[in-house]
């Protein structure tokens, strides 16, 4: 399986996770999801929907339309996750290797980072960053050795990507930031039993209270 249909079958079976949807509002949720990332061929949706009837991830089902059964209208395919395609996606959203933070595959694994764990999400989100100031360095080489040898219009357009990869990597170092500070404050939390922390002073956890229930009677 190629890296562009990886891509969008994970896509696919995300969208369809949420809600079992027909093919015209599939192709809009597609657009909407992976356009921002990548371009995204109509063409290729229905060949990626075949593969996934056939796997047994998905199924048809018929739309309830009975003004256009009247009209004598086709009626509409909806598009539903089966319990295998609802493991698969699982496993996909436990990825976090090398291939998650590739152009291709980030921002779709970004798109469900919602439902994807936190250790996982952190993962992603640092080897993206390693990614990309690997990057970094090769358009900065790559500016030192042109900068005498090409015209004021190339220069220009390799530190367009330079800059735009030096933000992209602000971006990232926030969001990584922001899901360890999370991680620790739930860390802590979890940590630090109910009981505990309205312990009042000169005692100790359940032993305390138990003396006062003791004084008490």
């Amino acid at each position: 399986m190629s890296k562009r249909t990886g891509v969008l079958e994970f896509a696919v079976l995300g969208l369809l996770h949420e809600t079992p949807l027909h093919g015209y509002e599939l192709r809009k949720r597609l657009n909407a999801l992976l356009g921002a990332f990548r371009a995204f061929s109509y063409g290729s949706l229905y060949p990626c929907l075949k593969d996934l009837l056939r796997t047994g991830w998905i199924v048809e089902d018929v739309a309830s339309d009975a003004p256009a059964a009247l009209a004598g209208k086709r009626s509409k395919i909806v598009y539903k996750l089966t319990a295998e395609g609802k493991e698969r996606f699982q496993d996909l959203l436990g990825e976090s290797g090398p291939s998650a933070w590739e152009d291709e595959n980030f921002g779709v694994h970004f798109a469900f980072f919602g439902r994807t764990d936190a250790a996982t999400r952190l993962r992603i989100l640092e080897g993206r960053r390693s990614r990309l100031e690997e990057r970094l360095e090769g358009f900065r080489a790559a500016l030192a050795r042109t900068r005498e040898r090409v015209d004021t219009y190339t220069q220009e357009l390799q530190r367009h990507g330079l800059e735009s990869v030096e933000r992209e990597v602000r971006w990232l170092n926030e969001l990584i930031d922001s899901e360890r500070q999370t991680g620790s404050a739930a860390g802590q939390h979890k940590t630090v039993p109910p009981r505990q922390r309205t312990t009042q002073p000169g005692t100790t956890g359940v032993a305390g209270s138990r003396g006062r229930a003791t004084n008490e009677h």
